[in-house]
C-alpha cells in the first residue's frame, strides 16, 4: 500500500502504479471537507465519472451521487455445483438454453416478471422510481450490456461454478443522473467548495438530513434491490436449465455489489462508505473478484482491513479504454487466446474487443496487491461466457 498526500486527507492506494488520471480525481476527492480519514484506491482503479473506479470513501452526513456510480448495486452473484467436470459441447448446448431463457445486451423480457420487490408499498413514492417500473418490470432477470457476464468455471476445490456479474439495469442509470444534476444544483445554490467539475464528472453532494438526500438514498437502496433480486432471478433461471442436463445439486449462492453507499462504524465514528467498483471485506465475509474475459476469477474472505474501510477489488480494472481497446487490440490474436485456453466465447469482430482481457490489468497482479485485504478460497478457471 502507498501513501500520497492529499489536501486534506491521504490517499492511500493499494495500487502500486495508479493511472495520473484516477490520481487526479483521488486528490479532488481528498480535498472535500466532509471526506474521513483518507481516500482510498483499490488495486484495480482507473479513472471514473468523478470519482475513479475502485475508489473507496467515507463522508461525514453527506452522500455524493458520483462516488456510487450509475450503475448502482452492480455486483457479482456466484453458486457451486455438485458437478466435477463438464465438456465443451456440453457448454455450448447450456450457453444455447441461457441465451433463449435469459435476455442480454438491450433485451428485455417479452412479459412483465412478477415480483413482490414491484408490491405496492416495497418501493418509494419517487417520480425517478415510478417512470421506470413499468420497464424495470420486464427488465427484472436480464443480463445488460458493457461488461456484464454469464460464465461457467471450474474451480481449484474440484467443483464447476456458475458466476454472474449484472446490476440494477435503467433504474441505476436514471437514479444516477437524476440526483448528480440536482446536487450539481444545489450546490450551486449553496455556493459549495466542490471542485469546479461539471456534469458526469461531479462531486456534488446530498447532506443526508435533507429531502434530497434522504430520497437519493431511499432510491439507491430500491436500486441494490433490485440489483440483487435481477441476479438471483437469473441464477435461478441458469439452475432449472442445468437440472434439465445434469444430476446437481447447488452451494448457497453469494450475491453482492460493488456499487453502493451505507453507512457504517470505521474509526469510532458512523460515516457513509461509498464504495465505486468495491466490494465489502469485512473479517470472515465471503466476496467474488472476478477477472477479466478468460482469466481466472476468485472467491475470496475479507481480512476486516480498517485502512481500506474493510473493502477490496471488485475485478480486475481496465487498463485501455473501450475505444482505445478497439483501435488497437488485434481480433485474430485475442481470439487465438481463447481459443487456445478451450473457453467457450462470443469474441466475433471488433465491437467485442473492448471486453478482450488484453483491455483489462493483470488480475494476478491485481490479487497480490491485496493480500493483506483478502484471503483466496477458491480460485475459478473460466470455460465458457456469456458477455452482455
Amino acid at each position: 500500500m502507498i501513501t500520497y498526500e492529499g489536501k486534506n486527507v491521504p490517499i492511500k492506494s493499494w495500487c502500486e502504479n495508479p493511472e495520473e488520471g484516477a490520481l487526479d480525481q483521488a486528490r479532488n476527492l481528498a480535498s472535500l471537507p466532509f471526506v474521513f480519514k483518507q481516500v482510498c484506491l483499490m488495486p484495480d482503479t482507473h479513472s471514473g465519472y468523478g470519482m475513479p473506479i475502485g475508489g473507496v470513501i467515507a463522508t461525514r452526513n453527506v452522500v455524493i451521487p458520483n462516488a456510487v456510480g450509475v450503475d448502482i448495486g452492480c455486483g457479482m452473484c456466484a453458486v457451486k455445483t455438485t458437478l466435477n467436470d463438464i465438456t465443451s459441447d456440453q457448454i455450448k448446448e447450456l450457453f444455447g438454453a441461457i441465451r433463449y431463457k435469459v435476455p442480454v445486451g438491450f433485451k428485455h423480457r417479452e412479459r412483465e416478471y412478477n415480483s413482490s420487490i414491484f408490491d405496492s408499498g416495497n418501493f418509494p413514492y419517487l417520480s425517478v422510481i415510478l417512470e421506470e417500473l413499468s420497464s424495470a418490470r420486464k427488465q427484472l432477470g436480464t443480463l445488460g450490456g458493457g461488461n456484464h457476464f454469464i460464465e461457467i468455471q471450474k474451480g481449484d476445490d474440484g467443483h464447476i461454478w456458475i458466476m454472474i456479474h449484472s446490476g440494477s439495469r435503467n433504474f441505476g442509470l436514471k437514479i444516477a443522473n437524476h440526483y448528480n444534476k440536482l446536487a450539481q444544483e444545489l450546490c450551486t445554490m449553496w455556493y459549495s467548495d466542490i471542485p469546479p467539475i461539471k456534469g458526469q464528472d461531479g462531486l456534488a453532494f446530498l447532506p443526508l438530513n435533507t429531502n434530497e438526500g434522504r430520497n437519493y438514498m431511499d432510491a439507491m437502496n430500491y436500486a441494490l434491490r433490485f440489483a440483487r433480486e435481477n441476479r438471483r432471478i437469473m441464477m435461478r433461471d441458469i439452475q432449472d436449465i442445468f437440472e434439465t442436463q445434469h444430476d446437481i445439486k447447488f452451494t448457497e449462492e453469494i450475491n453482492i455489489h460493488h456499487n453502493y453507499a451505507s453507512i457504517e462504524n470505521h474509526f469510532g465514528h458512523n460515516v457513509v462508505v461509498h464504495r465505486k467498483g468495491a466490494t465489502s471485506a469485512k473479517e470472515g465475509q465471503l466476496g467474488i473478484i472476478p477477472g477479466s474475459q478468460g482469466t481466472c476469477s476468485y472467491i475470496v474472505k475479507g481480512k476486516g482491513n480498517i485502512n481500506s474501510f474493510m473493502s477490496c477489488s471488485h475485478g480486475a480494472g481496465r487498463k485501455m479504454s473501450r475505444k482505445k481497446a478497439k483501435n488497437e487490440l488485434n481480433l485474430e490474436e485475442e481470439i487465438k487466446k481463447m481459443n487456445d485456453k478451450g473457453i467457450v466465447h462470443s469474441i466475433r469482430n471488433k465491437d467485442n474487443l473492448d471486453e478482450a482481457s488484453s483491455a483489462y490489468k493483470d488480475i494476478d497482479i491485481v490479487m497480490e496487491e491485496q493480500k493483506d485485504l483478502v484471503d483466496i478460497v477458491v480460485k475459478l478457471t473460466p470455460l465458457g461466457v456469456i458477455k452482455g
